[in-house]
């Protein structure tokens, strides 16, 4: 396998910009490539800010360009904006294609490359499906839905397009009492009232209609006046639609449940919709799980897509299937493979896929033979790749990134010798040539049955194995998210370990990429052996000797931030500060605070008023808000107002706990924050504290 270096022709954005007005055209700030000059040669906060954010290449029907995004952070404004940019297939010819104070997203390839289709904001604010030239000029607004749109899918002939837009879903005083217009009650007589970060009062709908090259005409709800989800929230979007190649029919995602039902059951389907009749016809009744991402062949014979199992089970085995539009046969194409697909794309040839799937700590890239099943493991390397945009038989453009470094664009080339990698872009170049970076090592560690599990070890820039260094603990969230070589705008763990942290990153029981049993071991069984191999990890980097083992700390987000609650009382004096975001403190309240109980019923076993539930009892007993009386760290705990998979009172309550018990305790919370920190400034408040409590206690 081949890894060629970057071409002369991937030209560095700084060179892009230099042309590039500091206002557009009606005279509003743009948010332009920050000046970044390092002071000290170490990736600090101010780096990371300063980071252009690659996403979504689209390759051009031609085979020869590339069009993706890059977004920007103003600090000061407290937003971030996307622009586009077009180059060569080979890296050459990077052009900057808009300059607009609003974001471009979702950017496609248009009548043949000539044309570009995008969402982008409307003068009252709202999303709207928008068509330029392919050199950013020509720009209209191609459609006008009240609310705006969500998403948007041309159909092969460009005629047609589903545009995802918003209906009314719940009610609200006013529409029961009209005499009481400001009155501001919501009536809640189900479940799923609130999901994620919002309470649900719209649902996404598909509308398809005509398109005559200029404007979107006679919009069609395909679903009616059905109460159901398409494509399905809280992270759904086109990739939840395929149209046939003709263009008669679409295949739609959706999850025909409403309220309990819908808050029990992850069992989404594939329906084909007939746009002659309007009739529908469900593709994968009697499969219990997710069935997602239909995406159809080449000559559309056959329809590819991830599916799951088991129903009520969201981290379940991703399955690639296949169904023969004219027999109707449905195959796993991955039946003997054990690891679960993220994502993948139809070779033109139509006799392979490639796809994308944790493996052994990274997400490499993959191509599967549909005849004989065979996969084939195409990328090396420490590194993570997302996404996957078809050249021809041989190439995909795709992404990747590690822990060190954010998203780039590469090509992917397969050939009798094996495959090469070229990188075509090179966005922060500029940035990370001043920088001297942390290492990463792996080590593999034994755990307490007997297994052997990877842990990610990032050392310092100019790691000296003669020091002693403090180092912290990383606790995963998902809690089945793989911990393989992410790059994180807040989790970033080459900015921890240039603060002159150790950072140790176990790949514990419960993440992917290792089989399905190893991914499938924590479920209701939170308190278990993927605690202890956390403790395993940290019990085998403190015997090294550039490890300070008495300056050692914890930290997690979501099922991590569980994690920390429940190490701070469980860790035997291993940990010297905890810092714990979004977690869970109180399992028998989170059981009913949350909002998908599908999630709390398969990972906690059940409900904890099932007395003769084993497994059910004994996630609720072992709660982390049951061994406060063992606290005896300083814990800091940080919450978003707008999170509602796990509400802000757990971090509340478990901040005051720790006052009671007099332990050393801070609390941030952000009321206009979710389950992640979104917004510039609060992150780098974020940033700050986090240093701030670990210093005070590591350093």
């Amino acid at each position: 396998m081949k890894q060629i270096a970057m071409t002369a022709g991937a030209l560095l954005l700084a060179t892009a910009a230099q042309a590039a007005e500091t206002a557009d055209t009606a005279g509003n700030p743009l948010i332009e490539i920050p000046a970044f000059h390092s002071a000290s040669g170490i990736f600090d906060i101010e780096a990371l800010e300063a980071l252009g954010r690659v996403s979504s290449p689209q390759v051009s029907p031609d085979g020869k360009r590339v069009l993706f995004g890059i977004s920007y952070e103003n600090v000061e404004l407290n937003r971030s904006n996307n622009d586009l940019y077009v180059m060569n297939i080979d890296g050459s010819g990077l052009t900057r294609i808009t300059a607009t104070e609003k974001s471009e997203n979702g950017a496609v390839w248009f009548e043949g490359g000539a044309k570009i289709a995008f969402m982008s904001a409307d003068a009252d604010g709202k999303p709207q499906l928008w068509i330029m030239n392919a050199d950013g000029s020509g720009r209209i607004q191609a459609s006008e839905v009240e609310g705006g749109i969500n998403g948007f899918l041309f159909s092969p002939d460009e005629k047609k397009v589903v545009l995802i837009g918003n209906v009314k879903y719940s009610r609200n005083a006013a529409d029961i009492y009209p005499d009481l217009p400001k009155a501001t009650g919501r009536v809640v007589d189900d479940l799923m009232y609130k999901h994620w970060d919002e309470w649900v009062t719209e649902i996404p709908h598909p509308f398809i209609g005509s398109f005559d090259g200029s404007k979107v005409g006679d919009l069609t709800d395909i679903l009616g006046d059905e109460p159901y989800e398409a494509p399905m929230k809280p992270f759904g979007g086109p990739e939840s639609f395929a149209w046939t190649p003709d263009g008669s029919q679409l295949v739609y995602v959706c999850r025909k449940k409403t309220g309990m039902d819908y808050a029990l059951s992850t069992n989404s389907d594939l329906f084909l919709y007939n746009l002659a009749d309007g009739s529908t016809r469900n593709l994968t009744e009697g499969n219990g799980g997710y069935d997602t991402m239909p995406a159809f062949s080449p000559d559309g014979s056959q329809l590819a897509w991830l599916s799951m199992e088991h129903d009520g089970y969201e981290s379940d085995k991703n399955r690639l299937m296949v169904l023969d539009m004219a027999s109707g046969a449905k195959t796993d194409l991955t039946a003997d493979w054990d690891y679960t697909i993220d994502e993948f794309a139809w070779n033109p040839d139509g006799k392979q896929l490639w796809f994308l799937a944790p493996h052994l700590g990274t997400i490499p890239v993959f191509n599967i033979d549909l005849k004989s099943h065979k996969v084939t493991k195409l990328t090396d390397g420490e590194w993570d790749y997302t996404s996957l945009s078809p050249v021809d038989r041989n190439t995909v453009v795709t992404m990747r990134h590690s822990m060190l470094r954010p998203n780039e664009v590469l090509s992917v080339t397969t050939g009798k010798k094996g495959a090469s990698v070229k990188q075509l872009t090179d966005v922060n170049a500029p940035i990370f040539s001043q920088l001297t970076m942390p290492t990463v090592e792996r080590h593999y560690v034994p755990t307490t049955d007997g297994k052997e599990m990877l842990v990610w070890a990032v050392l310092p820039p100019n790691f000296d194995q003669s020091k002693q260094y403090p180092a912290i603990l990383y606790c995963q969230g998902g809690p089945q998210q793989a911990v393989s070589q992410f790059w994180s705008y807040r989790w970033n763990f080459a900015l921890m370990a240039s603060n002159g942290y150790i950072m140790i990153a176990p790949n514990r029981r419960g993440l992917p990429g290792f089989g399905t049993e190893w991914n499938a071991q924590i479920s209701k069984d939170y308190p278990g052996q993927n605690m202890k191999d956390y403790l395993s990890a940290v019990d085998y980097m403190k015997e090294k000797p550039y490890v300070n083992a008495e300056k050692i700390g914890a930290t997690g987000a979501s099922y991590g931030g569980f994690s920390i609650y429940w190490l701070a009382g469980n860790h035997d004096k291993r940990f010297a500060a905890l810092l714990a975001h979004a977690g869970i403190f109180n399992i028998e309240a989170q059981y009913l605070e949350t909002e998908e109980m599908w999630f709390a019923n398969w990972d906690m076993g059940g409900a904890y008023w099932e007395k003769d539930n084993a497994a059910a009892q004994r996630t609720f007993a072992n709660s982390p808000h049951r061994f406060v009386d063992k606290w005896d760290t300083p814990i800091m705990i940080s919450h978003g107002e707008y999170d509602y998979r796990i509400l802000a009172s757990q971090g509340m309550a478990a901040f005051n706990a720790a006052k009671l018990r007099g332990i050393p305790a801070e609390m941030v919370i952000f009321p206009d924050e979710n389950h992640w920190i979104l917004k510039p400034q609060n992150a780098i408040m974020w940033q700050r504290l986090f240093f701030r409590w670990f210093d005070r206690w590591l350093k």
